[in-house]
């Protein structure tokens, strides 16, 4: 996945962002809205849409697009740099392949371990009951 492909289909939209900054945050809109339409992406396969679709669901809205705001900086540049930025983490992340869990057998040691534990606990409790016998 290359970020110069992907880049030609992002929309950005920009606007006011909130918080200290005192004047100048009045006037300049350095917040950032990355849209990315999944669908009509000429840089996935329809698998790999497919996956993104699934386990992204709760980024992308009715219409579609993939979301990302970014109001962390003063600087509108740097906005969008972080933006595209984790973009692209959160498409690598769902994108990549799930590793398959390999079964491995219990160590004899920790099911002496348990056993041991059981053994304790089963004497603890014998140790509090009154006896009858006397």
């Amino acid at each position: 996945m290359n970020i110069e492909n992907i880049s030609g289909e992002l929309t950005f939209k920009f606007s006011r962002s909130g918080g200290a900054g005192g004047q100048h945050v009045n006037k300049v809109s350095s917040k950032v809205l990355l849209q990315w339409d999944v669908e009509k992406s000429l840089v996935l396969s329809a698998e790999e849409k497919a996956i993104i679709m699934t386990k992204l669901s709760g980024r992308i809205n009715k219409e579609g697009l993939l979301q990302l705001e970014s109001d962390t900086d003063r600087s509108q540049i740097r906005n969008k740099e972080i933006a595209i930025n984790r973009l692209l983490h959160i498409l690598k992340e769902a994108l990549a392949p799930v590793k398959s869990r390999k079964k491995t057998k219990v160590p004899y040691g920790s099911i002496l371990k348990r056993l041991d534990r059981k053994k304790q606990q089963s004497q603890l409790k014998a140790s509090r009951r009154k006896n009858f016998d006397d």
